[in-house]
């Protein structure tokens, strides 16, 4: 199946250019897309990206990622009703970075594969462009009745906050890369979210101008949830891909817990499967079970082997009444820390444990688990505590730095249901 095919059939495109599919059956193309250096991760919503340059790569073109070091500097008004807050210069060169080495997660940079992966930096284009050549080289190119019929000027020159010339010349910046990726290194399209269509056109216009050029267009959907709220790196509830961030626990939940109406979507965004085995899939398992097998496919995909297995184990010990104290003592110290962000993680200083500690104290007094010594007491009697997944029957046991997981952590479980990650800190 050709590129455009693979991306009509997921529902992945929403613009293109008059006379891309022909362009690209003419053999193997090089396309771009730019990414926004304003945040130290990338997203679930840049992650269409890059599956975009994930299914252009399996076609047999190749994927090209420009990382936005120059347009970083001046902000991007599409999709915002106020000026963005500008990053420090030092900021913006450790987010891409960082945004550099996740790319090479997901996209084959290897110089054997002829169609491998290229990575560039559109500062790089700028650094030594002063401000009178690119007036004169690219800002007599386009008219500013041209540049403010674009939605994303449009709206901010009707709304109450305005925009800046800064921002207004984003246009100009986005545009002219794809002049200089055409005419450098032989770069015909140019993909994207859909709310970048006017920037992307902006530079097929200025190619037609400069160089007399023809290039193409595509853009995508954005990614919204069911009830129409948009993923997004200053957004409430955002996916990152950075396990620090979001760690992988939560992002093989968010997947598990997604509404059966996002299922589909998701589905043929994200998976690497072919439309007969996802149509399959919807026609033969039930919406939980399908919801099983993505959540493996996407955790293992941008967090590993062995982090899935972990999360797997990090789910059986909250969940999974079986789970005993050889599930708990085979989780790092990573994986407690994403347990004490999902259970009551009571927060206390390593000095406590100094000398062994009487277990009603610990309970009642030092860790509030309990209200009382009496009511600690009578928990224990009921064979209802648990120290690291083992009961408690004896009232006067004593807790001790031997009882710590990774010398930090301490699992205490009052009946089945109540579970506390008590942590020791150096305070």
């Amino acid at each position: 199946m050709d590129f455009v095919s693979e991306l009509r059939w997921r529902g992945l495109i929403h613009d293109v250019t008059p006379g891309i599919e022909e362009h690209m059956q003419k053999g193997p193309i090089r396309a771009y897309i730019g990414f926004d250096p304003t945040a130290s991760s990338l997203t679930i919503g840049n992650y269409v990206q890059i599956m975009l340059l994930t299914f252009l790569q399996r076609a047999g073109h190749q994927p090209v990622v420009l990382m936005g070091g120059a347009t970083g500097r001046i902000g991007d008004p599409s999709g915002k009703d106020k000026e963005r807050e500008l990053k420090s210069y030092d900021e913006l060169d450790a987010n891409i970075a960082r945004q550099m080495l996740q790319m090479k997660q997901f996209l084959n940079f290897d110089p054997a594969l002829p169609n491998h992966a290229l990575l560039l930096n559109n500062y790089d284009f700028y650094k030594d462009m002063n401000v009178l050549d690119f007036l004169r080289d690219v800002g007599k190119y386009l008219t500013v009745n041209y540049m403010m019929s674009k939605e994303s000027v449009k709206r901010r020159i009707e709304g109450e906050t305005g925009i800046s010339f800064t921002e207004f010349s984003y246009q100009l910046l986005q545009g002219y890369d794809f002049v200089l990726l055409n005419r450098e290194h032989s770069i015909s399209v140019q993909m994207g979210g859909s709310d970048q269509y006017g920037n992307i056109t902006a530079g097929v216009e200025l190619a037609r101008k400069i160089d007399e050029a023809k290039v193409f267009a595509l853009t995508t959907p954005l990614l919204t949830k069911a009830d129409g709220t948009k993923f997004g790196k200053s957004e409430g509830g955002n996916i990152w891909l950075d396990p620090t961030m979001t760690s992988p626990y939560k992002f093989y939940q968010f997947w598990l817990n997604a509404d059966d109406r996002d299922l589909p979507k998701y589905l043929r965004y994200f998976s690497l499967r072919g439309k007969e085995e996802i149509e399959a899939l919807e026609s033969n398992e039930t919406p939980q079970a399908i919801k099983r097998i993505f959540a493996e496919e996407m955790t293992r995909r941008v967090h590993g082997d062995a982090t899935f297995e972990a999360v797997l184990a990090v789910s059986a010990l909250l969940f999974d009444p079986k789970a005993d104290a050889e599930t708990l003592r085979s989780l790092d110290a990573n994986m407690l820390v994403q347990v004490a962000e999902e259970i009551p993680s009571p927060k206390i200083s390593a000095s406590l444990l100094q000398e062994p500690q009487n277990l009603l104290d610990f309970l009642s007094d030092q860790t509030s688990i309990l209200s009382s010594r009496t009511e600690a007491k009578k928990a224990i009697q009921n064979n209802a505590i648990s120290v690291n997944k083992v009961k408690i029957s004896d009232l006067n046991t004593m807790v001790s730095t031997a009882d710590l997981l990774h010398g930090r952590f301490m699992m205490v479980e009052n009946g089945k249901k109540n579970k506390f990650l008590v942590e020791f800190n150096q305070f």
